[in-house]
């Protein structure tokens, strides 16, 4: 790349004002500039454009007097920035253009920006799909979460194992955001309560610090909106004790400023430890409280009136971690406002939705009652009380007994007491919401059976969606240009639109054009895979993706052990015609998670014995992709041909994953969970793999006592490659390295792997099959995208819009 255009390119306004940034605010010459100083002065360039339609989207919503959503989020997995801006602006040509014309390149700029460490999964990739349909959808909102120094970690694989690294995407600064100096709000913690003879009730916290807004532009598509994603950041009051620092104590002064610093330093800190523990609660104290201080703030300054607010503020909790805002707009409107408490709960309750993410009881979050108290004593009498007025009106609803008051209680009383989050969450919100309709009846009938007996029309479904802006038009546009070819351009800004390309599956022209674009997406892929890897993949093979969260209930270890059987039947049966694959996996496991981390080591182990074996002939490659992210993901879901959704069924909520796969022309293959069920639905029976127990019948096996050691001696293929795995096979450094892991199969099994096995081989066999007709693979391709555009978050917004915010 030069920065000297040549002497026949004519520079447009453009490229000027990107060149004025680039003097005048970066202090660059031209000609000595770097990619990152060409990166930064073009979305500063870009940026001021977009300020101008954000603060018209701003002074409209003011002047309208419009109602706000408001959605708090522990995670907002946003990705780059810079592609997605530049494509709902309607601007990649010009400003690639304009570029060219300095001798830029655009696409090598773009590949540099950073992704935004502030997700780790589906649920935060989620909240950045919410957010730019929002925005899409021309309604008024604001996106509230932690600005992440270090975000979940960045993951390096050695010899296999994964190690943690600090994510250092605010190393060099982010030209996306603003610091809002004047939003700034006290959090405390600790201390005591105090009451005044008048009643009024006063907390007065041992240790507070600052929380400091940054916003961030959210465009929306065609620019229609820009809307504001708003994270905290921490500041202690004093950063340094002069005193302290004076008298030698040199780290002791900088004590206060640490303490802020670890509250947004790291996503998710291991609460395997009480220190861990007391950190996650402070962080989700300290954003929740920020956040719902500003929204009261807000709506005070423009509508003067706090009774008024559940009609202009909607506030949407994305899951269990915010679920403490109950209890802290609570305290503000009883202490700070002087509402009666009745009056305060009518008013919580109408302002707040709550989308519940998962039925496992270890993510609906629970706190030991001492570390709650200590650390928010007056949140804690508010619970309480909150508690009593929800168990009395239980105790008057016919048909509540003593086991679902239990059930029902904000505290549990078995064993060590806890707060419990989830149920704080449901009782003070008007509306909880499932993400897929199986996941939704699943929260009547299992972890909400008694609140739902109580509250029966507070639950209700919004299946889960993504927006096709970013996981179709901006990752893949060779398959978004056939589409625009062949049925106009219309599904850009409507996604059902799609359904017209399916009259195009049984086209044969149309096929090859589309089995083209997908063999070039998977060329490009393995050129990543060759320079990053060094593993040479076959682009013409069935490449067959799972990426995802590593957890024991999405079974990558079903892939893996199933991976190994097949790499034996190669090798037993050499004469037969095997279809040539690749196993690409990829995610982080949580540091703590034994499990899960031993999981990547043997996807690892199992990948060097394979791609090194001459015996598979090419047949069988493996990889493990490190450091799963955004962009990692919109390189490899282009060129996937297989979707693994194979989480053990009633175990995962919606999933999202295998709507960006659909959408990009992969089949999927899985099990009835969460949206499988309803993209089968959506994409026909004959156009999705399907394989293995329903939800109920796991329910039913486990309740009849499931040995999975029947299982497992039952199945010729599980049993020879569950012992290869245990005897160290692919682990001759350590033999002994995945015994725990495999006896752990005979004894517990508690996700169903070795009841799956047989089911999920023999799919996958007929996997071989249809691959082998490449029209009748390509067709049912075909019709996934065409069928999939229901899945788009667009839809999604408008169903929450319409019946949980009252905004359409």
């Amino acid at each position: 790349m030069t920065s000297e255009a040549t002497p026949a390119t004519v520079r447009s306004a453009l490229a000027d004002r990107i060149v004025d940034t680039l003097i005048h605010r970066i202090g660059k010459d031209e000609r000595a500039a770097r990619k990152h100083d060409w990166l930064e002065a073009t979305i500063l360039t870009l940026r001021d454009e977009i300020i101008h339609k954000w603060m018209a989207s701003t002074r409209a919503a003011h002047a309208a007097g419009a109602k706000r959503v408001y959605y708090l989020s522990l995670e907002f997995l946003i990705g780059r920035l810079l592609r997605d801006a530049l494509s709902n602006l309607g601007r990649n040509e010009e400003v690639g253009e304009a570029l060219a014309s300095l001798g830029v390149d655009l696409a090598e700029i773009e590949e540099i920006e950073p992704d935004a460490a502030l997700g780790n999964g589906g649920l935060g990739r989620l909240a950045a799909c919410f957010m730019e349909s929002l925005a899409t959808l021309d309604l008024p909102a604001y996106g509230y979460g932690i600005r992440y120094v270090n975000g979940m970690f960045r993951q390096r694989l050695d010899d296999g194992w994964q190690v943690e690294l600090p994510e250092t995407w605010l190393a060099h600064g982010n030209p996306w955001e603003f610091e809002r100096r004047e939003s700034a709000y006290f959090i405390g913690f600790g201390g005591e309560v105090t009451g005044s003879e008048t009643g009024q009730v006063r907390w007065k916290p041992a240790e507070a610090l600052d929380a400091i807004a940054y916003d961030t532009p959210v465009v929306g598509w065609r620019g229609k909106r820009v809307n504001t994603l708003r994270l905290w950041s921490a500041r202690a009051f004093d950063p340094i004790r002069l005193d302290a620092f004076n008298a030698g104590d040199h780290i002791g002064a900088l004590a206060g400023q640490a303490r802020a610093e670890a509250l947004v330093r790291v996503l998710y800190p291991s609460d395997s430890s009480s220190a861990g523990q007391e950190l996650r609660l402070r962080q989700e104290y300290f954003f929740s409280s920020a956040s719902i201080q500003d929204i009261v703030r807000r709506h005070i300054q423009y509508f003067k009136d706090i009774r008024t607010l559940p009609d202009k503020a909607a506030i949407q909790l994305n899951d269990t971690h915010p679920a403490v805002s109950v209890a802290e707009l609570m305290r503000l409107l009883v202490d700070h406002h002087e509402l009666s408490f009745d009056e305060a709960w009518d008013i919580t309750r109408r302002a707040f939705g709550y989308t519940n993410h998962t039925l496992l009881p270890e993510a609906l979050e629970s706190w030991p009652l001492p570390l709650f108290e200590r650390l928010l004593p007056r949140h804690m009498q508010l619970i309480y009380a909150i508690n009593a007025k929800v168990l009395r009106e239980a105790r008057r609803t016919a048909g509540i007994g003593d086991q679902a008051i239990a059930a029902i209680s904000l505290i549990d009383e078995g064993g060590e007491r806890r707060v419990r989050m989830a149920n704080l969450a449901f009782a003070g919100s008007h509306s909880v919401n499932g993400v897929a309709a199986l996941h939704t009846e699943l929260m009547k009938q299992t972890v909400f059976s008694d609140l739902h007996r109580l509250y029966p029309d507070r639950i209700n479904n919004k299946t889960n969606g993504i927006t096709p802006r970013r996981w179709l038009l901006e990752c893949n546009p060779c398959l978004t240009a056939l589409i625009r070819d062949a049925i106009g351009p219309d599904f850009q800004d409507d996604a059902s639109k799609l359904k017209a390309l399916e009259s195009f599956a049984n086209d044969a022209s149309f096929r090859e054009r589309f089995g083209a674009v997908k063999r070039s997406n998977k060329v490009g892929l393995s050129n990543y895979i060759k320079e990053s890897m060094g593993v040479a993949l076959d682009p013409d093979a069935l490449f067959d993706v799972q990426i995802k969260r590593i957890h024991e209930y999405k079974r990558q270890l079903l892939n893996i052990i199933e991976t190994v059987a097949l790499y034996d039947q190669i090798r037993s049966h050499p004469e037969k015609d095997w279809t040539p694959r690749v196993k690409l996996l990829g995610g982080k496991a949580a540091s703590s998670y034994h499990n899960a981390k031993l999981i990547i080591k043997l996807a690892a182990d199992v990948a060097k014995r394979i791609n090194s074996d001459p015996s598979v002939g090419g047949l069988l490659k493996v990889a493990f992709v490190p450091n799963y992210n955004v962009s990692l993901a919109e390189g490899i879901i282009p060129a996937a041909d297989l979707s693994e959704q194979i989480s053990t069924a009633g175990m995962e909520a919606s999933g999202t994953g295998n709507m960006k796969f659909a959408l990009n022309g992969a089949l999927t293959i899985g099990t009835l969970d969460g949206a499988n069920i309803e993209i089968k639905d959506h994409v026909g029976d004959e156009n999705i793999i399907i394989f293995g127990l329903t939800a109920d019948e796991v329910a039913a096996k486990r309740a009849d006592g499931y040995r999975p050691r029947d299982a497992i001696e039952g199945s010729a293929e599980l049993k020879q490659a569950v012992n290869a795995i245990a005897s160290g096979v692919f682990s001759p450094d350590d033999p002994g390295r995945y015994q725990g892991l495999m006896n752990g199969l005979y004894d517990h099994d508690w996700f169903m792997v070795a009841a799956d096995f047989d089911s999920y081989a023999a799919a996958q066999r007929s996997v071989d099959a249809r691959w082998a007709d490449k029209d009748g693979w390509r067709g049912a391709a075909i019709r996934n995208v065409a069928n999939v555009g229901w899945f788009s978050s667009d839809r999604t917004i408008g169903e929450y819009a319409r019946d949980i915010w009252g905004v359409m």
